[in-house]
């Protein structure tokens, strides 16, 4: 290998160099780092956005759901059939057995902490009927829930864990949102919360408000969601109960129902259709099972209605296909009381109108016991305004209306 001598004339004049940062080398190389460390101060910048905020600020107070739910199921002795036949029923007799078998289904879901004492908001469909609740938190900890009350009707269900200190969400209000504007959906979409004790974060916009729709339940009743916030954020299974939040980090709605053609046997993932329940009529309900545990909707109205359909219209006459027509009205029944009469065609409920069968249902099933409805009717061509007290449901006669 070839060897360079020492040369001091070239040593002096490097150390020279080396000696005046703004004229030499090293004044490059300081002004090379200032710019790339601004760069990165950029870029940094840059990332720490209006989203990135909000969910910093937010994500503490989710939490995710695992429940256990008891159920029982009746089946019948298969030999029932056997002995049914009239040889064996002479000596025998007649014989028929039911029999109950409980078993256990395990779901999850998402929620939100309202308080720092441990108050926690989900979905009645998630956490209901459970017979066991355990809550996730971010920090990893979990803790046993008891159900402090719960509304199949709209689908709300309020928590307690024990403990203080927690971290907790604040409401916007649902009254003011705008179309368009950002919309930041937390949960638990297929248990993912349990893999590091974090959320989900998916980002859209509020699509569309105040879509009110009902949604019969495996339990036999209708679920009533009213106002309801659409969004495009990706809603999967899981994510019911969690917060959907404002760019400000906070609370407008809880993720509930999605539209989905996108199923396995895990769930049903987004396709950009998803509701949130407005937080205004979350509050409204949760502060109530807060002191009362419940709210009785145990009333009937003893009419049956159908829709106007063009044969419908022909056959009684009617000059427009707007509205539902009173079909039937039992004896004695708060309809009859309130002068109901079949032919009667409702237009409005306490001056909503009603231009389809479910904006009647909306109305009449989101209300409560010993509630007056002002029914508006259109009879022989003329307006009533007529009030229908909602009674106690009898206990004998299958009534169902």
């Amino acid at each position: 290998m070839k060897q360079f001598k020492y040369h001091p004339v070239i040593a002096a004049f490097l150390l020279a160099i080396a000696a005046h940062p703004l004229n030499g080398m090293a004044g490059f190389f300081t002004e090379d780092s200032r710019i790339a460390r601004q760069a990165d101060d950029e870029i940094t910048s840059s990332r720490q956005n209006t989203i990135t905020k909000a969910v910093k600020l937010c994500s503490p107070a989710v939490v995710g759901i695992n429940v256990t739910e008891t159920r029982t199921q009746y089946y019948r002795d298969p030999m029932d059939d056997f002995f049914r036949d009239p040889f064996f029923e002479q000596f025998f007799g007649r014989r028929s057995r039911t029999y109950k078998q409980d078993y256990e289904v395990r779901s999850l879901g998402s929620g939100f902490i309202i308080s720092s004492d441990g108050y926690i908001l989900t979905n009645d469909h998630v956490a209901g009927n459970a017979s066991k609740i355990v809550i996730t938190l971010t920090d990893g900890s979990k803790h046993d829930a008891t159900v402090i009350g719960t509304d199949p009707t709209t689908d709300i269900t309020l928590l307690k864990i024990d403990g203080s200190g927690f971290p907790a969400l604040k409401f916007a209000s649902s009254r003011d949102l705008e179309v368009g504007e950002w919309a930041i959906a937390f949960g638990n979409p297929f248990g993912l919360f349990d893999n590091n004790a974090k959320p989900t974060v998916t980002v859209g916009v509020v699509s569309n408000t105040n879509v009110s729709f009902t949604q019969a339940d495996d339990g036999g009743f209708d679920r009533v969601y009213r106002d309801m916030i659409q969004t495009d954020a990706a809603i999967s299974s899981g994510n019911s109960g969690g917060p959907l939040v404002n760019a400000s980090g906070e609370v407008i709605g809880m993720n509930t129902v999605i539209y989905s053609t996108a199923t396995s046997s895990r769930g049903a993932g987004s396709i950009g259709i998803g509701f949130a329940i407005p937080i205004d009529r979350v509050q409204s309900i949760y502060e109530r099972l807060k002191s009362k545990g419940t709210i009785d909707r145990d009333f009937w109205t003893g009419m049956k209605v159908t829709s106007i359909t063009e044969d419908v219209k022909s056959y009684y006459n009617l000059k427009s296909n707007t509205g539902v027509l009173v079909s039937q009205i039992l004896a004695g029944s708060p309809a009859d009381d309130a002068g109901i009469e079949p032919g009667d065609v409702i237009i409005a409920v306490d001056g909503l109108p009603t231009l389809r069968d479910d904006d009647l249902n909306i109305a009449i099933l989101d209300a409560e016991l010993h509630q007056t409805l002002l029914i508006t009717v259109l009879r022989d061509g003329r307006e009533k305004v007529l009030s229908l007290q909602l009674k106690k449901r009898p206990r004998s006669g299958g009534v169902k209306n």
